[in-house]
């Protein structure tokens, strides 16, 4: 059994299934042929070729679809006038000749419908799955960024308070260094004091020096 893409669609995917639905529609056929017969040759499922035609490439499509109708019709017209009163191989069965002309399509069997149905419903169960996953990838980013925001917040708080405190030793520093220098100054001063001589004066009067 086939392998069943579920990858993204491509533009040539797209392309694909624009093409060969266009043509079974020209040619009377089903859409639910033309789904079946894209799935084989892209390696999707009949219900994901159907999903993606009506959700996003038939509406690119408006204007040729009608075209391929309008072919149809002629195609269809075409046959009855060049059959005139023929016999129908559907005659034979006693079933009315004009049931896959008046409506251009092939009738569809009950089984065939079945299918068709259930592959919507696989289809859908697999959308669903795939929204229950990117709720839940959403949800566990949505937790990522809350805390993401709590980390930075508390940073920003921290740098705050670094730079508060990045001031308040950068003062203390520079009073540090200022008290320094002050009192370097004054143990010049009292080295300058000390190297000067000194004298005092004595009982006649005269200048003693001091050692």
């Amino acid at each position: 059994m086939a392998a069943v893409r579920q990858d993204a669609w491509t533009p040539e995917d797209d392309r694909i299934l624009a093409e060969v639905t266009l043509r079974h529609i020209r040619e009377g056929s089903t859409q639910l042929a033309a789904f079946e017969e894209v799935g084989e040759r892209i390696g999707r499922t009949s219900a994901a070729c159907g999903f993606r035609w009506n959700s996003c490439v038939r509406k690119r499509y408006e204007e040729a679809i009608q075209q391929a109708k309008q072919q149809r019709q002629k195609r269809n017209h075409l046959k009855k006038t060049g059959s005139g009163q023929a016999q129908q191989p559907g005659d034979e069965r006693g079933e009315p000749a004009g049931r896959l002309a008046a409506g251009g399509e092939e009738p569809l069997s009950f089984d065939a419908i079945i299918r068709h149905l259930r592959g919507w419903r696989n289809a859908w169960q697999d959308a669903m799955r795939q929204i229950r996953t990117l709720e839940k990838e959403l949800k566990e980013r949505d937790e990522e960024i809350q805390e993401l925001r709590a980390k930075n917040e508390q940073l920003i708080r921290d740098i705050t308070a670094a730079k508060s405190d990045y001031r308040a030793v950068n003062e203390d520093y520079k009073t540090l260094i200022q008290i320094m220098d002050r009192a370097r100054r004054l143990a010049v001063l009292e080295a300058e004091d000390e190297a000067k001589p000194r004298f005092k004066m004595d009982a006649n009067g005269n200048l003693e020096r001091i050692e």
